[in-house]
């Protein structure tokens, strides 16, 4: 059976390998609010997320999103949604593209030099739903090996993302991490509890309870 996570990746990376030797492509689907404001180019909200900045950037982009979703997001949605999974998943991914990027939109929407590119919200959606699904899995943290549990690690994320943010600088979109990532959590949740018998909240809870008990001797 396909993979809509490898469909995903081959389909980013063909798209944004075009677009490295293609300054037009790059113009044509990179976020541009003012061409949204004035020329209802909604589109953009997607298509920026399957082109980026060069080839480090794509690379980090569908590593972290293979190593969460080849493994544990996809198989999970299949195990909570049946036949639909796949599709959930997809719907996720691009629903989180843009959503991730509203408030980035309302606060730059007649912006001329703002622009925007890169796959990391729906990333993000992804990874926090992963994190959902499994939150004592052990994650790294920069240069820290993985040795933190992903329920730590998510809250550590959107705290320095939105440090980041407030400090502004640099030319990383921190507000698409953040809303992408409390996109996937939300999503995950209201998706189980519509169309699934899995309590995944419960589960979580569960899971992190478990840790705090045998960890530090908690009740």
């Amino acid at each position: 059976m396909f993979s809509i996570t490898l469909i995903i990746i081959v389909t980013t990376a063909i798209v944004s390998i075009i677009g490295f030797g293609n300054q037009q492509v790059i113009d044509n689907l990179i976020f541009y609010p003012p061409a949204v404001t004035e020329k209802k180019q909604y589109y953009r909200f997607i298509t920026c997320g399957f082109i980026h900045a060069d080839t480090a950037h794509l690379a980090f982009n569908m590593i972290s999103f293979y190593f969460f979703s080849q493994p544990l997001v996809e198989p999970k949605f299949i195990e909570f949604f049946g036949d639909y999974g796949r599709a959930m998943l997809l719907i996720m991914y691009v629903m989180a593209l843009v959503v991730c990027l509203l408030p980035t939109y309302f606060k730059n929407k007649n912006n001329q030099t703002y622009r925007s590119l890169g796959a990391s919200g729906a990333v993000s959606a992804v990874v926090f739903a992963g994190l959902m699904i499994s939150p004592l899995s052990l994650i790294g943290f920069f240069i820290i090996p993985p040795v933190i549990p992903g329920f730590i690690f998510g809250p550590l994320y959107l705290i320095c993302s939105a440090y980041m943010e407030k400090r502004g600088g640099g030319n990383i979109n921190h507000s698409a991490h953040i809303w992408g990532a409390i996109f996937g959590v939300v999503f995950i949740i209201i998706a189980t509890k519509l169309y699934s018998n899995y309590d995944i909240w419960s589960h979580f809870i569960d899971d992190v309870k478990f840790y705090l008990k045998t960890k530090f001797n908690l009740g």
